[in-house]
């Protein structure tokens, strides 16, 4: 566990181990919940198909293509739950491979309107 303080930013890095030096890793997705196995009942999303849902998450310059670094400012559920816990889905794609996922950014979907 890491003990952070309400509205302390939080700061995480995730490295790709691999011997294949042309990966890069992007943060699609990460959601926080109160429960460690649940993370739909009760989640809060900080980003979603890589954007940022709540308006503390951030995106970091990293080092190397095979690391990433994003933050947000930590959080509580209500005061009911000691703890947070946070599940991240992050992509891996080819270095400088600019049609893939890993470069494509922030992917929001809008609804339309079925007219008749």
């Amino acid at each position: 566990p890491y003990y952070v303080g309400i509205n302390q930013n939080l700061f995480l890095q995730a490295s790709l181990h691999s011997s294949d030096r042309k990966l890069t890793v992007f943060v699609d997705t990460c959601v926080a919940s109160p429960n460690s196995s649940d993370f739909r009942t009760l989640a809060y999303e900080l980003t979603k198909s890589g954007c940022a849902s709540d308006p503390t998450y951030a995106l970091f310059p990293s080092p190397r293509s095979d690391v990433a670094r994003f933050g947000f400012s930590a959080f509580s559920f209500v005061n009911r739950f000691p703890s947070v816990f946070l599940r991240c889905e992050l992509v891996v794609c080819r270095y400088l491979d600019y049609s893939s996922r890993c470069y494509q950014g922030c992917i929001s979907r809008f609804k339309r309107n079925a007219d008749s």
